[in-house]
Protein backbone atom coordinates (compact mmCIF):
# COMPACT_ATOMS: atom_id res chain seq x y z
CA UNK A 1 0.00 0.00 0.00
CA UNK A 2 1.45 3.43 -0.95
CA UNK A 3 2.47 5.62 1.99
CA UNK A 4 -0.06 8.34 1.11
CA UNK A 5 -2.92 5.84 0.98
CA UNK A 6 -1.84 4.25 4.26
CA UNK A 7 -1.79 7.63 5.96
CA UNK A 8 -5.22 8.48 4.58
CA UNK A 9 -6.65 5.23 5.92
CA UNK A 10 -4.96 5.84 9.28
CA UNK A 11 -6.60 9.25 9.52
CA UNK A 12 -10.01 7.81 8.64
CA UNK A 13 -9.66 4.95 11.10
CA UNK A 14 -8.42 7.11 13.96
CA UNK A 15 -11.02 9.84 13.38
CA UNK A 16 -13.77 7.25 13.89
CA UNK A 17 -12.05 4.77 16.21
CA UNK A 18 -10.80 7.11 18.93
CA UNK A 19 -14.22 8.56 19.84
CA UNK A 20 -15.76 5.10 19.37
CA UNK A 21 -13.17 3.73 21.79
CA UNK A 22 -14.31 6.10 24.51
CA UNK A 23 -17.99 5.34 23.90
CA UNK A 24 -17.47 1.58 23.77
CA UNK A 25 -15.34 1.49 26.91
CA UNK A 26 -18.05 3.41 28.75
CA UNK A 27 -20.57 0.63 28.03
CA UNK A 28 -18.89 -2.21 29.98
CA UNK A 29 -18.00 0.31 32.68
CA UNK A 30 -21.71 0.27 33.55
CA UNK A 31 -21.35 -3.39 34.56
CA UNK A 32 -17.91 -2.77 36.07
CA UNK A 33 -19.30 -0.04 38.33
CA UNK A 34 -22.18 -2.33 39.32
CA UNK A 35 -19.68 -5.12 40.08
CA UNK A 36 -17.42 -2.88 42.15
CA UNK A 37 -20.32 -1.42 44.18
CA UNK A 38 -22.22 -4.68 44.64
CA UNK A 39 -19.04 -6.70 45.26
CA UNK A 40 -18.56 -4.97 48.59
CA UNK A 41 -22.05 -6.02 49.70
CA UNK A 42 -20.90 -9.66 49.77
CA UNK A 43 -19.88 -12.64 47.63
CA UNK A 44 -23.48 -13.91 47.29
CA UNK A 45 -24.61 -10.51 45.95
CA UNK A 46 -21.70 -10.41 43.50
CA UNK A 47 -22.43 -13.97 42.38
CA UNK A 48 -26.09 -13.01 41.85
CA UNK A 49 -25.05 -9.96 39.84
CA UNK A 50 -22.77 -12.19 37.75
CA UNK A 51 -25.68 -14.38 36.70
CA UNK A 52 -28.15 -11.49 36.26
CA UNK A 53 -25.71 -9.32 34.29
CA UNK A 54 -25.01 -12.18 31.88
CA UNK A 55 -28.74 -12.74 31.34
CA UNK A 56 -29.43 -9.02 30.96
CA UNK A 57 -26.63 -8.38 28.49
CA UNK A 58 -27.75 -11.48 26.60
CA UNK A 59 -31.31 -10.14 26.40
CA UNK A 60 -29.99 -6.85 25.00
CA UNK A 61 -27.00 -7.90 22.93
CA UNK A 62 -28.81 -10.54 20.90
CA UNK A 63 -30.28 -7.46 19.24
CA UNK A 64 -26.95 -5.75 18.68
CA UNK A 65 -27.76 -6.02 14.97
CA UNK A 66 -29.82 -2.88 15.61
CA UNK A 67 -26.49 -1.05 15.75
CA UNK A 68 -24.44 -3.14 13.33
CA UNK A 69 -26.93 -3.57 10.50
CA UNK A 70 -28.01 0.06 10.82
CA UNK A 71 -24.41 1.27 10.61
CA UNK A 72 -23.79 -0.77 7.45
CA UNK A 73 -27.06 0.26 5.75
CA UNK A 74 -26.77 3.96 6.63
CA UNK A 75 -23.07 4.21 5.68
CA UNK A 76 -23.73 2.63 2.27
CA UNK A 77 -26.37 5.25 1.54
CA UNK A 78 -24.04 7.98 2.78
CA UNK A 79 -21.41 6.68 0.36
CA UNK A 80 -24.00 6.75 -2.43
CA UNK A 81 -24.85 10.38 -1.54
CA UNK A 82 -28.48 9.84 -0.40
CA UNK A 83 -28.72 11.30 3.13
CA UNK A 84 -32.56 11.33 3.42
CA UNK A 85 -32.66 7.61 2.59
CA UNK A 86 -29.87 7.00 5.10
CA UNK A 87 -31.83 8.74 7.86
CA UNK A 88 -35.06 6.97 6.95
CA UNK A 89 -33.28 3.62 7.16
CA UNK A 90 -31.86 4.56 10.55
CA UNK A 91 -35.19 5.63 12.03
CA UNK A 92 -36.83 2.40 10.95
CA UNK A 93 -34.16 0.68 13.03
CA UNK A 94 -35.11 2.84 16.05
CA UNK A 95 -38.79 1.90 15.71
CA UNK A 96 -37.83 -1.76 15.50
CA UNK A 97 -35.79 -1.31 18.70
CA UNK A 98 -38.83 0.01 20.60
CA UNK A 99 -40.98 -2.90 19.43
CA UNK A 100 -38.38 -5.49 20.40
CA UNK A 101 -37.81 -3.81 23.78
CA UNK A 102 -41.47 -4.15 24.72
CA UNK A 103 -41.43 -7.83 23.77
CA UNK A 104 -38.30 -8.54 25.84
CA UNK A 105 -39.77 -6.88 28.95
CA UNK A 106 -42.89 -9.02 28.60
CA UNK A 107 -40.73 -12.16 28.43
CA UNK A 108 -38.23 -11.37 31.21
CA UNK A 109 -40.41 -10.03 34.05
CA UNK A 110 -42.36 -13.22 34.80
CA UNK A 111 -39.46 -15.59 34.17
CA UNK A 112 -36.60 -13.92 36.09
CA UNK A 113 -36.37 -16.45 38.97
CA UNK A 114 -36.49 -19.40 36.58
CA UNK A 115 -33.84 -17.85 34.35
CA UNK A 116 -31.52 -17.32 37.31
CA UNK A 117 -31.93 -20.94 38.37
CA UNK A 118 -31.47 -22.18 34.79
CA UNK A 119 -28.22 -20.24 34.55
CA UNK A 120 -26.86 -22.11 37.56
CA UNK A 121 -27.23 -19.53 40.36
CA UNK A 122 -26.74 -21.09 43.80
CA UNK A 123 -29.56 -20.91 46.41
CA UNK A 124 -27.76 -18.03 48.13
CA UNK A 125 -27.18 -16.05 44.92
CA UNK A 126 -30.47 -16.75 43.08
CA UNK A 127 -32.68 -14.22 44.97
CA UNK A 128 -30.22 -11.42 44.25
CA UNK A 129 -29.98 -12.44 40.59
CA UNK A 130 -33.78 -12.44 40.17
CA UNK A 131 -34.20 -9.07 41.92
CA UNK A 132 -31.54 -7.36 39.80
CA UNK A 133 -32.86 -8.90 36.58
CA UNK A 134 -36.50 -7.89 37.14
CA UNK A 135 -35.68 -4.25 37.81
CA UNK A 136 -33.06 -3.92 35.09
CA UNK A 137 -35.45 -5.37 32.49
CA UNK A 138 -37.40 -2.10 32.62
CA UNK A 139 -34.42 -0.36 31.01
CA UNK A 140 -34.22 -2.74 28.04
CA UNK A 141 -36.23 -0.56 25.58
CA UNK A 142 -33.88 2.34 26.34
CA UNK A 143 -30.85 0.09 25.83
CA UNK A 144 -32.12 -1.09 22.44
CA UNK A 145 -32.89 2.46 21.31
CA UNK A 146 -29.33 3.39 22.28
CA UNK A 147 -28.06 0.58 20.03
CA UNK A 148 -30.14 1.63 17.02
CA UNK A 149 -29.52 5.37 17.38
CA UNK A 150 -25.79 4.77 17.81
CA UNK A 151 -25.86 2.80 14.55
CA UNK A 152 -27.48 5.76 12.78
CA UNK A 153 -24.80 8.18 13.95
CA UNK A 154 -21.94 5.78 13.17
CA UNK A 155 -23.33 5.30 9.67
CA UNK A 156 -23.30 9.08 9.29
CA UNK A 157 -19.57 8.87 10.20
CA UNK A 158 -20.23 10.48 13.60
CA UNK A 159 -18.67 8.66 16.56
CA UNK A 160 -18.13 11.78 18.68
CA UNK A 161 -21.77 12.22 19.69
CA UNK A 162 -22.04 8.63 21.04
CA UNK A 163 -18.89 9.36 23.07
CA UNK A 164 -20.49 12.39 24.74
CA UNK A 165 -23.71 10.52 25.53
CA UNK A 166 -21.86 7.43 26.81
CA UNK A 167 -19.62 9.43 29.15
CA UNK A 168 -22.62 11.33 30.52
CA UNK A 169 -24.53 8.08 31.00
CA UNK A 170 -21.61 6.40 32.76
CA UNK A 171 -21.20 9.38 35.11
CA UNK A 172 -24.89 9.38 36.04
CA UNK A 173 -24.85 5.59 36.49
CA UNK A 174 -21.82 5.69 38.82
CA UNK A 175 -23.33 8.44 40.98
CA UNK A 176 -26.75 6.80 41.20
CA UNK A 177 -25.24 3.41 42.08
CA UNK A 178 -23.31 4.83 45.01
CA UNK A 179 -26.30 6.86 46.18
CA UNK A 180 -28.97 4.17 45.85
CA UNK A 181 -26.96 1.17 47.03
CA UNK A 182 -25.36 2.74 50.09
CA UNK A 183 -26.98 6.15 50.56
CA UNK A 184 -30.55 4.85 50.61
CA UNK A 185 -29.75 1.27 51.63
CA UNK A 186 -31.47 -0.35 48.64
CA UNK A 187 -28.64 -2.84 48.14
CA UNK A 188 -28.49 -4.65 44.80
CA UNK A 189 -31.88 -3.20 43.83
CA UNK A 190 -30.38 0.30 44.00
CA UNK A 191 -27.69 -0.71 41.51
CA UNK A 192 -30.36 -1.97 39.11
CA UNK A 193 -32.46 1.21 39.41
CA UNK A 194 -29.39 3.36 38.79
CA UNK A 195 -28.63 1.51 35.56
CA UNK A 196 -32.24 1.72 34.36
CA UNK A 197 -32.34 5.48 34.94
CA UNK A 198 -29.03 6.10 33.17
CA UNK A 199 -29.85 3.95 30.13
CA UNK A 200 -33.31 5.50 29.69
CA UNK A 201 -31.78 8.98 29.87
CA UNK A 202 -29.22 8.04 27.23
CA UNK A 203 -31.98 6.81 24.91
CA UNK A 204 -33.87 10.09 25.29
CA UNK A 205 -30.72 12.08 24.49
CA UNK A 206 -30.08 10.02 21.34
CA UNK A 207 -33.64 10.47 20.11
CA UNK A 208 -33.36 14.24 20.47
CA UNK A 209 -30.13 14.23 18.45
CA UNK A 210 -31.49 11.97 15.70
CA UNK A 211 -34.58 14.19 15.33
CA UNK A 212 -32.37 17.27 15.07
CA UNK A 213 -30.26 15.53 12.45
CA UNK A 214 -33.33 14.64 10.40
CA UNK A 215 -34.59 18.23 10.50
CA UNK A 216 -31.20 19.50 9.41
CA UNK A 217 -30.48 16.98 6.64
CA UNK A 218 -34.03 16.69 5.28
CA UNK A 219 -35.77 19.98 6.23
CA UNK A 220 -38.72 19.49 3.87
CA UNK A 221 -39.42 15.83 4.61
CA UNK A 222 -38.14 15.27 8.12
CA UNK A 223 -41.54 14.22 9.48
CA UNK A 224 -41.76 11.54 6.82
CA UNK A 225 -38.24 10.42 7.65
CA UNK A 226 -39.13 10.02 11.34
CA UNK A 227 -42.42 8.17 10.84
CA UNK A 228 -42.34 4.36 11.07
CA UNK A 229 -42.42 2.62 7.69
CA UNK A 230 -43.66 -0.95 7.77
CA UNK A 231 -41.61 -1.94 4.72
CA UNK A 232 -38.48 -0.33 6.15
CA UNK A 233 -38.94 -2.01 9.53
CA UNK A 234 -39.36 -5.38 7.79
CA UNK A 235 -36.19 -4.71 5.79
CA UNK A 236 -34.29 -3.93 9.00
CA UNK A 237 -35.60 -7.10 10.60
CA UNK A 238 -34.65 -9.27 7.60
CA UNK A 239 -31.17 -7.78 7.42
CA UNK A 240 -30.76 -8.41 11.13
CA UNK A 241 -31.72 -12.11 11.12
CA UNK A 242 -28.24 -13.45 10.18
CA UNK A 243 -26.59 -11.08 12.68
CA UNK A 244 -29.14 -12.21 15.27
CA UNK A 245 -28.08 -15.82 14.70
CA UNK A 246 -24.43 -14.77 14.95
CA UNK A 247 -25.03 -12.83 18.16
CA UNK A 248 -27.21 -15.50 19.79
CA UNK A 249 -24.44 -18.01 19.12
CA UNK A 250 -21.88 -15.67 20.66
CA UNK A 251 -24.08 -14.99 23.68
CA UNK A 252 -24.62 -18.75 24.03
CA UNK A 253 -20.85 -19.05 24.43
CA UNK A 254 -20.92 -16.55 27.30
CA UNK A 255 -24.00 -18.09 28.94
CA UNK A 256 -22.45 -21.57 28.78
CA UNK A 257 -19.25 -20.20 30.29
CA UNK A 258 -21.20 -18.52 33.12
CA UNK A 259 -23.28 -21.65 33.77
CA UNK A 260 -20.12 -23.79 33.97
CA UNK A 261 -18.47 -21.27 36.32
CA UNK A 262 -21.60 -21.18 38.52
CA UNK A 263 -21.46 -24.93 38.93
CA UNK A 264 -17.84 -24.65 40.06
CA UNK A 265 -19.03 -22.73 43.17
CA UNK A 266 -19.71 -19.19 44.39
CA UNK A 267 -16.00 -18.35 44.53
CA UNK A 268 -15.48 -19.39 40.91
CA UNK A 269 -18.58 -17.62 39.55
CA UNK A 270 -17.66 -14.45 41.46
CA UNK A 271 -14.14 -14.53 39.96
CA UNK A 272 -15.62 -15.36 36.55
CA UNK A 273 -17.94 -12.35 36.74
CA UNK A 274 -14.97 -10.05 37.33
CA UNK A 275 -12.94 -11.76 34.59
CA UNK A 276 -15.86 -11.46 32.18
CA UNK A 277 -16.21 -7.79 33.06
CA UNK A 278 -12.53 -7.19 32.26
CA UNK A 279 -12.87 -9.27 29.08
CA UNK A 280 -15.87 -7.17 28.00
CA UNK A 281 -13.98 -3.95 28.70
CA UNK A 282 -11.08 -5.12 26.53
CA UNK A 283 -13.45 -6.34 23.82
CA UNK A 284 -15.23 -3.02 23.63
CA UNK A 285 -11.88 -1.22 23.49
CA UNK A 286 -10.70 -3.36 20.56
CA UNK A 287 -14.13 -3.09 18.95
CA UNK A 288 -13.47 0.61 18.36
CA UNK A 289 -11.46 -0.32 15.26
CA UNK A 290 -14.24 -2.69 14.20
CA UNK A 291 -16.77 0.14 14.51
CA UNK A 292 -14.57 2.29 12.29
CA UNK A 293 -14.42 -0.67 9.93
CA UNK A 294 -18.19 -0.93 9.70
CA UNK A 295 -18.58 2.76 8.84
CA UNK A 296 -15.57 3.03 6.50
CA UNK A 297 -16.15 -0.23 4.63
CA UNK A 298 -19.85 0.52 4.15
CA UNK A 299 -19.02 3.98 2.76
CA UNK A 300 -16.39 2.66 0.35
CA UNK A 301 -18.68 -0.07 -0.96
CA UNK A 302 -21.60 2.35 -1.26
CA UNK A 303 -19.34 4.66 -3.31
CA UNK A 304 -18.33 1.74 -5.63
CA UNK A 305 -14.70 1.72 -4.44
CA UNK A 306 -13.76 -1.95 -3.82
CA UNK A 307 -10.01 -1.22 -3.85
CA UNK A 308 -10.43 1.34 -1.09
CA UNK A 309 -12.43 -1.18 0.95
CA UNK A 310 -9.75 -3.87 0.62
CA UNK A 311 -6.95 -1.46 1.51
CA UNK A 312 -8.87 -0.19 4.55
CA UNK A 313 -9.47 -3.79 5.70
CA UNK A 314 -5.76 -4.61 5.47
CA UNK A 315 -4.75 -1.54 7.44
CA UNK A 316 -7.35 -2.13 10.15
CA UNK A 317 -6.14 -5.70 10.68
CA UNK A 318 -2.67 -4.31 11.38
CA UNK A 319 -4.14 -1.87 13.88
CA UNK A 320 -6.16 -4.64 15.55
CA UNK A 321 -3.11 -6.86 16.02
CA UNK A 322 -1.03 -4.02 17.45
CA UNK A 323 -3.73 -2.84 19.87
CA UNK A 324 -4.50 -6.40 20.99
CA UNK A 325 -0.84 -7.02 21.80
CA UNK A 326 -0.66 -3.78 23.77
CA UNK A 327 -3.75 -4.62 25.84
CA UNK A 328 -2.44 -8.12 26.48
CA UNK A 329 0.79 -6.74 27.91
CA UNK A 330 -1.16 -4.30 30.11
CA UNK A 331 -3.44 -7.03 31.52
CA UNK A 332 -0.50 -9.33 32.17
CA UNK A 333 1.28 -6.58 34.12
CA UNK A 334 -1.83 -5.76 36.19
CA UNK A 335 -3.39 -9.22 36.67
CA UNK A 336 -2.79 -9.26 40.45
CA UNK A 337 -3.98 -5.68 40.95
CA UNK A 338 -7.53 -6.07 39.66
CA UNK A 339 -8.94 -8.29 42.42
CA UNK A 340 -8.74 -5.82 45.34
CA UNK A 341 -10.82 -3.31 43.36
CA UNK A 342 -13.78 -5.71 43.30
CA UNK A 343 -13.58 -7.98 46.35
CA UNK A 344 -11.88 -8.60 49.70
CA UNK A 345 -12.22 -12.39 49.37
CA UNK A 346 -8.69 -13.88 48.93
CA UNK A 347 -10.01 -17.03 47.24
CA UNK A 348 -11.81 -14.96 44.59
CA UNK A 349 -8.68 -12.86 44.06
CA UNK A 350 -6.53 -15.95 43.52
CA UNK A 351 -8.90 -17.51 40.97
CA UNK A 352 -9.21 -14.17 39.20
CA UNK A 353 -5.45 -13.62 38.81
CA UNK A 354 -4.94 -16.96 37.02
CA UNK A 355 -7.88 -16.41 34.66
CA UNK A 356 -6.67 -12.91 33.74
CA UNK A 357 -3.32 -14.31 32.55
CA UNK A 358 -5.20 -16.39 29.98
CA UNK A 359 -7.19 -13.32 28.97
CA UNK A 360 -3.92 -11.42 28.43
CA UNK A 361 -2.47 -14.10 26.15
CA UNK A 362 -5.55 -14.17 23.91
CA UNK A 363 -5.77 -10.40 23.29
CA UNK A 364 -3.73 -10.26 20.03
CA UNK A 365 -6.08 -12.86 18.54
CA UNK A 366 -9.06 -10.85 19.79
CA UNK A 367 -7.75 -7.71 18.10
CA UNK A 368 -7.73 -9.32 14.64
CA UNK A 369 -11.04 -11.16 15.19
CA UNK A 370 -12.96 -8.04 16.16
CA UNK A 371 -11.60 -6.07 13.20
CA UNK A 372 -12.51 -8.74 10.65
CA UNK A 373 -15.92 -9.13 12.28
CA UNK A 374 -16.49 -5.38 11.82
CA UNK A 375 -15.31 -5.41 8.22
CA UNK A 376 -17.72 -8.19 7.25
CA UNK A 377 -20.57 -6.46 9.10
CA UNK A 378 -19.83 -3.23 7.25
CA UNK A 379 -19.96 -5.19 4.01
CA UNK A 380 -23.34 -6.68 4.95
CA UNK A 381 -21.91 -10.21 4.96
CA UNK A 382 -24.26 -11.36 7.72
CA UNK A 383 -25.01 -14.91 6.48
CA UNK A 384 -21.34 -15.89 6.60
CA UNK A 385 -20.95 -14.40 10.07
CA UNK A 386 -23.94 -16.45 11.22
CA UNK A 387 -22.60 -19.76 9.90
CA UNK A 388 -19.06 -19.15 11.17
CA UNK A 389 -20.33 -18.38 14.68
CA UNK A 390 -22.46 -21.53 14.73
CA UNK A 391 -19.33 -23.53 13.92
CA UNK A 392 -17.47 -21.71 16.69
CA UNK A 393 -20.23 -22.55 19.19
CA UNK A 394 -20.05 -26.21 18.16
CA UNK A 395 -16.31 -26.20 18.94
CA UNK A 396 -16.58 -24.29 22.24
CA UNK A 397 -19.56 -25.98 23.92
CA UNK A 398 -18.07 -29.47 24.40
CA UNK A 399 -14.72 -28.00 25.48
CA UNK A 400 -16.37 -25.82 28.16
CA UNK A 401 -18.79 -28.48 29.40
CA UNK A 402 -15.88 -30.90 29.80
CA UNK A 403 -14.14 -28.60 32.31
CA UNK A 404 -16.08 -29.71 35.45
CA UNK A 405 -16.12 -33.33 34.33
CA UNK A 406 -12.33 -33.36 34.01
CA UNK A 407 -11.83 -31.61 37.36
CA UNK A 408 -10.77 -28.30 35.80
CA UNK A 409 -11.30 -24.89 37.34
CA UNK A 410 -11.85 -21.34 36.15
CA UNK A 411 -8.47 -21.15 34.38
CA UNK A 412 -9.34 -24.20 32.27
CA UNK A 413 -12.69 -22.63 31.39
CA UNK A 414 -10.92 -19.53 30.12
CA UNK A 415 -8.57 -21.66 28.02
CA UNK A 416 -11.74 -22.94 26.36
CA UNK A 417 -12.63 -19.29 25.69
CA UNK A 418 -9.23 -18.93 24.01
CA UNK A 419 -10.03 -21.91 21.78
CA UNK A 420 -13.27 -20.18 20.84
CA UNK A 421 -11.40 -17.06 19.69
CA UNK A 422 -8.91 -19.08 17.63
CA UNK A 423 -11.81 -20.80 15.85
CA UNK A 424 -13.37 -17.43 15.04
CA UNK A 425 -10.03 -16.16 13.75
CA UNK A 426 -9.67 -19.06 11.32
CA UNK A 427 -13.20 -18.62 9.93
CA UNK A 428 -13.01 -14.83 9.52
CA UNK A 429 -9.51 -14.87 8.04
CA UNK A 430 -10.56 -17.35 5.34
CA UNK A 431 -13.51 -15.16 4.38
CA UNK A 432 -11.48 -11.96 4.26
CA UNK A 433 -8.90 -13.60 1.98
CA UNK A 434 -11.58 -14.90 -0.40
CA UNK A 435 -12.80 -11.39 -1.33
CA UNK A 436 -16.41 -12.58 -1.55
CA UNK A 437 -17.49 -9.93 0.94
CA UNK A 438 -16.69 -7.12 -1.55
CA UNK A 439 -20.11 -6.21 -2.99
CA UNK A 440 -20.59 -2.58 -4.04
CA UNK A 441 -23.71 -0.40 -4.32
CA UNK A 442 -26.13 1.57 -2.12
CA UNK A 443 -27.57 -1.72 -0.83
CA UNK A 444 -26.29 -5.27 -0.80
Amino acid sequence: MPVAARRRHDREILALALPAFGALVAEPLFVMVDSAVVGHLGTAQLAGLGVAATLLTTAVNVFVFLAYATTAAVSRRVGAGDLPAALRQGMDGVWLALLLGALVIAAVLPTAPGLAELCGASPTAAPYAAEYLRISALGIPGMLVVLAATGVLRGLQDTRTPLVVAVAGFTVNAGLNALLVYGTGLGIAGSAWGTVTAQTGMAAAYLVMVVRGARRQAPHEWRGVLRPHAAGIRTCARAGVPLLVRTVSLRAVLVIATAVAARLGDTQIAAHQITLTVWSLLAFALDAIAIAGQAVIGRYLGADDPDGARAACSRMVQWGLLCGAGLGIAVSAAHTLVGPVFTADPAVRHALASALLVVALVQPVCGVVFVLDGVLMGAGDGPYLAWSMLVTLAVFAPAALAVPALGGGLTALWWAMGLMMLTRLAALWLRSRSGRWVVTGASR
